[in-house]
């Protein structure tokens, strides 16, 4: 959590393969992951616009996150994980035809189908209204959680931090600072917060 520009996104572009970090490494369970290509890391991701693609059906985009064809939408896993999302029925429609929320529900099931030890959430929720924004949040944490997968979420907005993370932290000026304990990090926020918070 931070500040617009602080390198939040920098962190997760990091440990999703498509930036090199300047020095240290990025480890998944204690393995080194830091020079292999994004499609061979043990990580998905949910990006800030959905990335759905127009010209296929749900289903389609959906098992885009199995393998590479168009053929992925028979899967099973693909309707298990649409229905998993509330999207059941619905994967013959195209995008367009999907309100923002079901757009915002197909990108998590495509992340979702891919069972990846890591989810990176880059924001992916900020242009829904704030009642759909908290809906979406909750619904990602319950359908992402799994005995050792990590969802590591980017956002500016504490109320995101307070509903869904377990643990924060803190990134402003290409610093990062942390992990807390989400709770007692509110309750007692240390001096970079309260400037953040405005406090």
């Amino acid at each position: 959590m931070g500040p617009s520009g602080g390198g939040k996104s920098t962190l997760l572009d990091a440990v999703g393969g498509f930036l090199a970090p300047v020095s240290g490494r990025v480890e998944v369970d204690g393995r080194d992951i830091t020079a292999l290509p994004p499609a061979e890391r043990p990580v998905a991701q949910l990006f800030q616009d959905g990335n759905l693609f127009p010209h296929l059906t749900l289903a389609e985009n959906v098992g885009l996150g199995i393998a590479a064809s168009r053929a992925a939408a028979r899967d099973p896993r693909v309707a298990q994980v649409l229905a998993r999302v509330g999207l059941e029925g619905l994967g013959d429609r195209r995008p367009a035809r999907l309100s923002g929320g079901q757009q915002s529900r197909a990108a998590l099931a495509r992340a979702l189908v891919q069972d990846r030890p890591v989810v990176l959430l880059d924001e992916p929720f900020s242009a829904l209204g704030p009642g759909l924004k908290q809906e979406m949040l909750a619904l990602a944490a319950e359908v992402l959680a799994a005995p050792g997968r990590l969802m590591l979420m980017v956002t500016h907005d504490p109320e995101d931090a307070r509903s869904v993370a377990d643990s924060v932290v803190l990134v402003a000026d290409g610093r990062a600072t942390g992990p807390f304990e989400t709770g007692a990090l509110f309750a007692d926020p240390p001096p970079a917060l309260r400037a953040y918070l405005g406090d």
